[in-house]
């Protein structure tokens, strides 16, 4: 779950995108028959044939297969294996938008943000209505400050009709808004995130945060809340609950909380910072 982009310090709710690589690699694994993005069927009545599998490119088929090797070798950590392969796709087709987009996504893991700029870009330049691309785009451009930049890559994704990852590109742009120091502008971004997917952790620990740090301390209670009484809850998620229970002064909350924190995580930075009292760690 550690994909996308957490302001505070570390943990397991830090990630782009933005929930594992769904955001990041759908682009890349639901490649096709025909263009950038999967087979395309004909307008119903125009006289056309259906495009199968069979339609398919005997170049782009190979770069194809070799891309999701790729994909396959970048979920494991194999970072230079997953390079190889996407170079062996864009030999077979050096069209193939998809190949780029990981390209980038590589050169982001090797700190090549020039490289990973023009990967973007040329993936970009091939398919220009591919949100996916345009999300990871825009958080690259949100890296290195470019946040004027980036905004109008995830509006450019948010813009796209058929595209299904909203809530994970608004809470990445919501991230991006806390990075520029635009509170007011982020949360607008999280909660509309949140009403696509309550549901998610991620989405109510960032808008957990982001409240904190603006003290608005019984709104970022109800979203921590709900975070910590879900599977998904770890020790940053139960940290920033102890934290806030404190600040409204629940005493019996947050001697929960903690003691959650210190039998599943006893180890942790998080845990050894309440036995100690450090609570602005």
């Amino acid at each position: 779950m550690s994909m996308v982009f957490q302001i505070p310090a570390r943990g397991l709710f830090q990630g782009l995108f933005v929930a594992g690589l769904a955001v990041l690699l759908a682009g890349c694994a639901n490649t096709g028959a025909k263009g950038n993005s999967g087979p395309v069927a004909s307008t119903a009545g125009n006289g056309a044939d259906i495009v199968t599998a069979s339609d398919e490119p005997n170049g782009r088929r190979r770069a194809r297969l070799r891309l999701e090797l790729a994909i396959g070798y970048f979920e494991a950590g194999q970072t230079t294996v997953a390079l190889d392969e996407i170079k062996q796709s864009l030999s077979a087709d050096p069209t193939f938008a998809d190949a780029f987009n990981l390209r980038g996504l590589v050169y982001m893991r090797l700190d090549d943000a020039g490289l990973a700029e023009d990967s973007f870009r040329r993936a970009i330049a091939l398919n220009p209505r591919e949100p996916n691309t345009l999300h990871n785009y825009g958080w690259l451009l949100c890296q290195q400050s470019r946040y004027g930049d980036a905004a109008q890559q995830f509006s450019a994704a948010l813009a796209v009709p058929a595209y299904t990852e909203r809530a994970k590109t608004l809470m990445t742009q919501g991230l991006c808004q806390m990075r520029a120091g635009q509170p007011v502008e982020a949360e607008r971004s999280l909660l509309q995130a949140y009403e696509i997917d309550a549901g998610n952790p991620m989405i109510g620990f960032n808008l957990a945060s982001l409240l904190a740090q603006r003290q608005d301390w019984q709104r970022a209670q109800f979203y921590v809340r709900r975070v910590n009484n879900s599977p998904s809850a770890n020790a940053e998620t139960l940290w920033l609950g102890v934290k806030i229970e404190r600040r409204l002064g629940s005493r019996e909350a947050m001697a929960q909380l903690g003691g959650q924190l210190q039998r599943r995580f006893p180890q942790s930075r998080e845990a050894i910072a309440y036995e100690r009292g450090n609570f602005d760690d």
